[in-house]
């Protein structure tokens, strides 16, 4: 097993660090059921911003293509990744709960002594994902395709003029 990165979010953040690699698709455990395959991996830099409206914060570009499972034809849906966010930390949750939430602006969390970089990289992923991936159009019928041009329901016709009453 490879070493994962762990960082103390606030001193990272307070001295400008800077973390960049890559991570296996493999192990981004809560993305599993929804990629077609586990193979390859994302790059990622992580910067830490000594103040950034007042806070501390962290800057997290992600790159890279997943692989996920079309919900129409079951297919590869190769999904491109080009994520470039800012998390604004906190020292706590009360810090975090002391200040509303503004709609056009960083997100928020709470910065701990040990953050996985893994953790940081796999929400940001599941935050991205479409809510139902799928082909714009679907290239070759797959056990869900539509006929174009023909009705549903045309099988329907030789059966039903077969029947006497």
């Amino acid at each position: 097993m490879s070493h994962q990165p762990v960082i103390d979010g606030l001193e990272f953040a307070r001295t400008g660090s800077k973390l960049q690699g890559a991570l296996p698709v493999a192990g981004f455990l809560r993305l599993r059921d929804a990629l077609c395959t586990n193979q390859g991996a994302v790059q990622y830099e992580l910067l830490g911003v000594p103040e950034q409206q007042g806070r501390p914060a962290l800057r997290l570009r992600v790159g890279g293509e997943l692989q996920f499972v079309c919900q129409r034809c079951l297919g590869a849906l190769e999904f491109p990744l080009h994520i470039d966010v800012s998390l604004q930390l906190a020292a706590t949750q009360a810090e975090l709960d002391a200040e509303p939430l503004a709609a056009e602006g960083p997100e928020r969390i709470v910065a701990s002594r040990e953050m996985p970089v893994r953790d940081l990289v796999e929400d940001e992923l599941l935050l991205a994902m479409p809510l139902v991936t799928r082909h714009e159009r679907c290239a070759a019928g797959g056990p869900l395709a539509v006929n174009e041009g023909r009705s549903p329901f045309a099988g329907l016709r030789g059966l039903v003029g077969g029947i006497k009453h």
